[in-house]
């Protein structure tokens, strides 16, 4: 049986990533108590009849939810081989959402919704350090989240590594769940001329622009052996998905024209990639 475990941040998205679970095939089951899982699995892997489970499990089980990195534990032990998504969005997203839909975060009954976020980060910090898949739903709809679990998750993907390449703004913020961020702005800016200003990295003119010094190039080539390099190590540790970064000052010019370049490249290398052009 092939099953997932979805958690974390109370208001990251772990309804609609269930949602797209269900969709890809998978037996839904939220709010299950930790300590049940290893039942559930064993009661159902008898019958035979289920190939796909998620479980969704966050702060909401109370008591419950601190049984799950024991119970977690106790399954690898068994020998059971699962995958652990973590959902999260930054703190400004999160008292966003709450906002709007009204509803009270579950660890800020008596205090704060910044304040039930601080301590839910701080419950969470060990289950998120292990988890295979970390994906940072702040700056996204839900179509993209769907497609982000399709690629990462999908029978077709799964067993694969995936390079998820980002661009970004620095004025904006570094993506929570980047792995490697590398910095853009010494490349000269795109914004500063008036033909080119209102046009994005998507813009042939535009990438012909960023990539004509030799400062670029050198860089891509650079990189790119590097990245190359050290992905084996990171499939031999287990690791399924690689997060790579590329910023400049508002995430329009330079940032996507490079990551555009990296996706071209990683593809024509057989890599599995998804491109996220998260301040475009």
């Amino acid at each position: 049986m092939e099953f997932i475990v979805v958690t974390g941040l109370s208001g990251s998205g772990k309804s609609q990533a269930m949602n797209c679970l269900e969709d890809l095939g998978y037996y839904c089951i939220d709010n299950l108590p930790p300590a049940l899982i290893k039942n559930f699995i064993e009661l159902t892997g008898q019958e035979g009849k289920i190939e796909k489970v998620a479980f969704g499990i966050d702060i909401r089980g109370g008591e419950f939810f601190d049984d799950m990195r024991d119970a977690l534990e106790s399954l690898k032990k068994a020998g059971m081989n699962f995958k652990v998504l973590f959902l999260e969005a930054s703190d400004e997203v999160l008292i966003r959402r709450y906002k709007e839909t009204r509803r009270v975060h579950p660890l800020a009954l008596n205090g704060t919704i910044p304040e039930g976020i601080a301590r839910e980060r701080t419950k969470l910090m060990d289950i998120r350090k292990d988890a295979d898949y970390i994906v940072d739903t702040s700056n996204m709809k839900v179509a993209q989240l769907h497609e982000e679990l399709r690629n990462l998750l999908s029978s077709e993907e799964a067993t694969g590594f995936t390079i998820t390449i980002q661009s970004f703004g620095y004025k904006h913020g570094i993506p929570l769940d980047a792995d490697l961020v590398f910095d853009l702005r010494f490349i000269p800016n795109p914004f500063y001329l008036p033909s080119l200003r209102n046009l994005t990295g998507n813009s042939q003119k535009v990438r012909d622009y960023v990539m004509k010094t030799q400062q670029a190039q050198n860089f891509v080539e650079k990189v790119y052996a590097l990245i190359d390099e050290l992905i084996p190590f990171y499939i031999k540790e287990g690791k399924a998905q690689l997060v790579i970064a590329f910023g400049c000052t508002g995430g329009q010019h330079r940032s996507v024209a490079m990551a555009n370049v990296f996706t071209e490249m990683f593809q024509q290398a057989g890599r599995r990639v998804l491109t996220i052009h998260r301040d475009l």
